[in-house]
């Protein structure tokens, strides 16, 4: 985890959602834009996908998703990180906030992409909820994690995903405050998430997706017409400043230049 060489800095950036799969739908194409910028990435769901099938026991499939994670993540060139509870489990409470803000410290990233804080599922919605508080928390040092690990100052940006069918959970749509160009990552993204074959009968079954991969790229094509400006596109809202960066700190912005537009009528809204 420390920088390849004598006094050279590495930049990190993370992804953490709920569930294998939800990465590759919301967040995979920025990670991938980071990490041509020099960043190195970092994947992590932090449930273990164990509800998601109606044929294999719980132990099974969470070693089926375990494994098609990881191999998601080797498509990315992330580093994998192991889940932390199981599905319908993520819940806010103190000894998984610990263990997440552990990893946080462990990971020291600059830029943090997780769920939209209103989604259609409370996995989603508390897994964003302790991305933030364990964020805020690394530069607590008497906040402790376990297993412990020291906290640490630097700004991280936390950047929610656009919900799942682009709307909140009764149904209103949402707009990001900015757009991410994901046009020449996209064939990646989509082998990524290929990698979750598990997911193709589970999700038509239970959630109606049909083909999960073409429900991705309508998604990602969707959000680019929002834009009026991309082919595919990633939807991001970046969490208040207080506590976790300078006031108008964008590293999304900053980094990725003109493939990433920010929404002059969102950012009206917030002055």
């Amino acid at each position: 985890m420390r920088g390849k060489s004598a006094g050279v800095a590495v930049r990190r950036a993370m992804a953490i959602c709920a569930h294998p799969d939800d990465i590759e739908f919301v967040a995979a194409g920025t990670l991938l834009l980071l990490k041509a910028e020099g960043y190195e990435i970092h994947y992590m769901n932090l449930a273990n996908g164990d509800c998601g099938s109606q044929v294999t026991s719980r132990e099974e499939t969470a070693t089926i998703r375990e494994g098609e994670g990881r191999r998601a993540a080797g498509v990315l060139g992330a580093v994998f990180h192991p889940s932390l509870c199981g599905d319908l489990l993520v819940t806010y409470e103190i000894g998984l906030l610990r263990r997440l803000a552990a990893v946080v410290r462990e990971v020291r990233p600059s830029i943090v992409l997780t769920h939209y804080l209103e989604d259609y599922m409370e996995d989603h919605m508390n897994t964003a909820r302790l991305v933030c508080s364990a964020v805020f928390g690394r530069a607590c040092p008497n906040f402790e994690t376990d297993p412990p690990r020291g906290f640490y100052g630097d700004d991280c940006a936390v950047y929610h995903a656009m919900p799942v069918g682009l709307c909140d959970r009764i149904r209103r749509r949402v707009r990001p405050g900015a757009y991410a160009d994901t046009a020449t990552v996209h064939d990646i993204k989509r082998r990524a998430l290929e990698s979750h074959e598990s997911q193709r009968a589970w999700l038509d079954s239970s959630q109606g997706l049909g083909c999960y991969v073409s429900a991705m790229d309508e998604m990602s094509e969707e959000v680019g017409r929002m834009s009026g400006r991309f082919r595919h596109a990633e939807g991001w809202t970046r969490h208040m400043f207080r506590g976790y960066t300078a006031r108008d700190e964008d590293p999304l912005a900053a980094v990725l230049g003109d493939r990433y537009w920010i929404d002059p009528g969102f950012e009206a809204l917030t002055r």
